[in-house]
């Protein structure tokens, strides 16, 4: 007996000659979770002479649980998914994939570009890197200091309505460490004066 291949999370190619007109309403009427890449128009065949490949979208799926190849085929097949479901080991692998981010040697699609349905947000399925991590807090200072940003609740608002998501996850696990220095930023700015009669310090 063969056996029964799950997964929480699955990829499939989608063929604009071959897709119902609406199959990204399809799929966010399904409730499932997914991110469709931009168009890959400008895709090059290895496997022959600068010949064009068609073009097409990559979309990750991403079920609660564990789901079978057969429902994740009936997914596919209503949205005209053309090419088999594959179950995705790594959901930030398979994201950073619908543009190239790690293929320099392809077409570099715009991360703008993908598109979120059913709730979908890759930072709930990834967490940054040390190197990411240290990147983005220093991003995140010098927009502090650009902005002369004086409240930690301001920082987190900046963040959300930028919508760097990535950055909004550093800075929500990293709240000591901002916060306090935000407070010290605040703090040395602060004007202190000592009264001369009465020898008490005022702002």
């Amino acid at each position: 007996m063969s056996k029964v291949t799950k997964s929480r999370y699955w990829g499939m190619v989608v063929y604009p000659e071959s897709c119902q007109e609406d199959w990204r309403d399809m799929l966010t009427l399904t409730g499932l979770r997914c991110a469709v890449s931009p168009l890959h128009d400008k895709d090059i065949n290895p496997d022959a002479e600068e010949e064009d490949k068609k073009p097409h979208w990559h979309v990750l799926m991403c079920w609660d649980g564990p789901t079978t190849t057969n429902a994740a085929k009936a997914i596919a097949d209503g949205a005209g998914g053309v090419l088999y479901p594959k179950p995705i080991n790594s959901v930030r692998g398979y994201y950073r994939y619908l543009t190239h981010q790690d293929n320099p040697e392809k077409y570099q699609y715009d991360a703008k570009d993908i598109q979120h349905l059913g709730g979908f947000v890759i930072t709930d399925y990834e967490a940054p890197t040390r190197t990411e991590a240290d990147r983005l807090i220093r991003e995140i200072i010098a927009l502090v200091r650009e902005n002369n940003i004086v409240e930690y609740a301001t920082l987190i608002e900046a963040l959300e309505d930028e919508g760097r998501a990535d950055a909004f996850v550093v800075a929500a696990t990293h709240t000591l460490f901002l916060s306090k220095y935000i407070d010290s930023r605040r703090n040395r700015a602060r004007v202190i004066t000592i009264d001369p009669a009465t020898g008490e310090v005022r702002d």
